[in-house]
């Protein structure tokens, strides 16, 4: 009856196999395929194009028109109408074109125009305010920043998505091997308690030993249940980054399984710290160009301290067949000058003061996120680098637990041992097989730990 018994005092190290097993890498693959959240992180850049097109759209030729007619009495007294085309450019100047023709028994005869019209083509530009930038080019070279930026961020969103989709799948992977090992452990107490109680019944064993074989059962059915539960509750998760080509989210038989744990080896060998992990990151690089913003809209500001003077000068010419160069002549001509400045200038110094304050706020918080950006870093360069000594811990931890159990069960073969040390070895044994699959486990989560904050995952 002690073979029987030394029969059921044995644990399966390996693995089962499951109907369907879902690899890690294939996981990945089809979060960055299918998952919804990648549609919407593409629309950032999409957002940023679209601002840059809008800011763009502040350097379109216009057309413009005007027609002003009077008519009283069974008189006319005036018919004044100008058309033509406005066009600013990158440069800060805008050209002009158009044709003028007025006419009328009443008009103001400094408007008064040939019969076929008047034609004009010039310049206007700004010589103080706005020669060197001004609010449409401020606003271009802000939407510049912006794309760039725009594409920062989607960077961000999908390094955030694959950080929780791999936390996930090693959740469930942790989830779905606790159960495996636990279910071989429940399976071992019932065989021993069955062998127990039947050599009780036949007079060699004491009745007690059946309790404390029964406590087993019961100990081990309350760590599988919650085993099982906590399987259902990860598998629930990692259903949410299962979605197919059309944008249906996916189902996850609970007799799927994930990569064999025996297949898994550490992800990262240890790894040290250098300046080059925080330098390129995309939130570093998003402050940078918010800060190139804020020195654009600051050198708008400082510009609007400068007095407006705006020249305005126009060829003028009679078209002759409809050429509006024929006969042109540069003594026929217009031209214009305007000029304002406020006296004290207080709104434009306190709009000028207001931005350096939030240039001074904006370089105060790079150089605290810089900072925090490094802790992350340097702290999962620690985390990654302990679960790998850990698991060669545990690793080690599970083989010497092995080996006491192999002995113990020689030992009480031999009658120089108890049932109770050999559930006390066996529990040993369950032990470290369950925390070297959580420093498994860890490790990989770690890996994408350190890649979710160096926002290296894609």
């Amino acid at each position: 009856m002690r073979q029987q018994l030394l029969a059921g005092i044995c644990l399966i190290v390996g693995i089962s196999s499951f109907a369907q097993t879902i690899r890690e890498t294939d996981f990945i693959e089809g979060v960055k395929r299918n998952h919804p959240l990648l549609s919407i992180g593409k629309i950032q850049p999409q957002v940023g194009q679209a601002i840059l097109l809008k800011a763009k759209g502040n350097f379109d030729p216009k057309f413009f028109g005007n027609l002003n007619q009077k008519y009283f009495d069974g008189k006319q007294y005036y018919s004044n109408s100008d058309f033509g085309i406005k066009y600013p450019t990158y440069l800060g100047l805008t050209l002009k074109t158009g044709m003028e023709s007025n006419r009328g028994s009443y008009l103001d005869p400094q408007a008064k125009t040939p019969a076929g019209g008047l034609f004009y083509g010039g310049i206007s530009a700004n010589l103080g305010q706005g020669l060197l930038i001004d609010a449409r080019r401020a606003e271009l070279r802000n939407a510049t920043l912006q794309v760039k930026s725009s594409q920062e961020e989607q960077r961000l969103q999908i390094n955030q998505l694959l950080y929780q989709a791999g936390y996930a799948y090693w959740d469930w992977f942790l989830a779905k091997h606790s159960v495996t090992i636990l279910t071989e452990a429940y399976d071992v107490a019932v065989q021993r308690f069955v062998a127990v109680k039947t050599t009780a019944n036949l007079g060699d064993r004491a009745f007690i030993d059946t309790v404390e074989a029964g406590l087993q059962v019961q100990n081990r059915l309350s760590l599988l249940r919650d085993a099982e539960a906590n399987l259902q509750e990860r598998t629930n998760v990692l259903k949410t980054y299962l979605w197919d080509d059309n944008l249906v989210v996916g189902s996850l038989s609970l007799e799927a399984s994930p990569e064999p744990s025996a297949n898994i080896t550490p992800s990262n060998s240890l790894i040290a710290w250098n300046d080059t992990l925080v330098i390129n990151h995309p939130y570093l690089k998003i402050n940078a160009f918010k800060l190139d913003m804020l020195n654009v809209d600051r050198k708008l500001k400082s510009d609007r301290l400068k007095p407006f003077v705006e020249l305005n000068y126009n060829l003028l010419n009679e078209p002759v067949n409809y050429n509006p160069f024929s006969d042109l002549d540069i003594n026929d001509y217009k031209w214009g000058v305007s000029i304002a400045m406020p006296l004290f200038l207080r709104k434009e110094r306190g709009d000028l003061a207001l931005a350096g304050l939030k240039i001074q706020e904006t370089e105060a918080g790079i150089l605290n996120l810089q900072a925090q950006l490094s802790m992350k870093i340097k702290n999962a360069i620690i985390d990654l680098n302990n679960s790998v000594v850990q698991w060669q811990i545990y690793q080690q931890t599970m083989d010497d637990s092995k080996q006491l159990l192999e002995a113990e069960k020689n030992m009480f073969e031999n009658g120089e041992s108890s049932l109770f040390l050999i559930n006390m070895r066996e529990l040993s044994y369950i032990q470290s097989q369950l925390k070297l699959l959580e420093w498994k486990a860890k490790n990989q989560q770690f890996r994408y730990a350190f890649g979710f904050a160096t926002a290296t995952l894609f």
